[in-house]
Parts: C-alpha cells; sequence; structure tokens
C-alpha cells in the first residue's frame, strides 16, 4: 500500500507583536522596563525583548508592500516614567540565529518619533493616529527559521528618572 501525502503550501499573515508576545523573560512591561533602565547609562545597545520563532514558522519583520502607503505596518514604541518623561534612544529589529552567532539589524528607529508627547502612562503614551505611527513594509532581507529569535535591542540617547513601564506593537509576517 502506498501512502500519498497532500503537498504543503505555506500560507502567510500579517500579526504584530506586544511585549506579551515575547519570551518568559521578555513578556511583561515591567521586565521589559527593567532591561530599558538597566541599559540607560551604558550608552550600548541592551538586548531588551526577543521571541523564539515555533516549530513550522518563519517570521519576517514588517509586513505589507510600501508603494501601497496604506498596505504595511503602522508600528509604536514607549518607554516611560508614567507621569514624568520618556526614555528616548535607537531601537534596533534583529533576527539571530538558534545558536545565537549570527545576529543580523533588519531595521533602526528613534523612538522619539514612536509615541505621543504626553507619558502619563502606556494608553496615552499610544498614537491613535495612523500618521503619527512608524511604517516598516515587509522586510524579506532576512527571516527568523524555526528556534531562530526575532529581538529588539535599545540604545538610550534621552533618559528619564526610572524606567517603570514599556509597550509597543510591531509589525511582523508570519509564514506557515
Amino acid at each position: 500500500m502506498t501512502m500519498q501525502v497532500a503537498p504543503r503550501q505555506l500560507r502567510s499573515y500579517n500579526a504584530s507583536v506586544t511585549v506579551v508576545d515575547g519570551d518568559a523573560a521578555y513578556d511583561t512591561s515591567g521586565e521589559v522596563a527593567a532591561l530599558v533602565e538597566a541599559g540607560s547609562a551604558g550608552g550600548n545597545f541592551t538586548l531588551i525583548w526577543e521571541k523564539t520563532v515555533p516549530a513550522q514558522q518563519v517570521i519576517y519583520w514588517g509586513y505589507g508592500d510600501p508603494n501601497q502607503q496604506r498596505n504595511q505596518s503602522f508600528n509604536w514604541f514607549a518607554a516611560i516614567d508614567a507621569g514624568t518623561g520618556f526614555e528616548d534612544g535607537i531601537l534596533r529589529l534583529s533576527v539571530t540565529n538558534a545558536t545565537r552567532t549570527n545576529s543580523v539589524v533588519v531595521a533602526e528607529f528613534n523612538t522619539a518619533n514612536m509615541h505621543t508627547v504626553t507619558a502619563t502612562n502606556l494608553t496615552t503614551a499610544q498614537p491613535t493616529d495612523i500618521n503619527a505611527k512608524v511604517p516598516l513594509p515587509l522586510q524579506t532581507s532576512i527571516a527568523a527559521g524555526e528556534d531562530s529569535l526575532i529581538q529588539l535591542h535599545f540604545k538610550t540617547q534621552s533618559a528619564t528618572t526610572t524606567v517603570d513601564q514599556c509597550n509597543f506593537s510591531l509589525g511582523i509576517t508570519v509564514v506557515q
């Protein structure tokens, strides 16, 4: 008896990741805020968030097409001392292999352009107007495969007193 297996068709869909989508040590606002704060004085990029790619998936940063301006991810990021101010700097999106021996930067953003001017809390820091968010179309140059990592690194350029809240929404494309 011969067994036949149906051919596999890969499908992709657009999604967004937030703090809660991170791996165990990176999945709460407090954990990510503490990592941003810990790297604040160093002047170097610090790993603040990562997500391991599940089995049978490939993840790309961003989604959509830059030729169709409203058909791409629109992103925001805020690290704040609630009620006081923002911790701003450079947010680096990267893809790292499972053994952590190779990491590729996919995009960098100035976080001063990724939130409102109101640092009361994360709700007021999140832009509600699409024109105030930073676009990121599908980045096809590199993908994160099974067990690889999508990561965020942060380098402070303008510090606040103490970072106590952090969240973001960044677009990804998932292929499975």
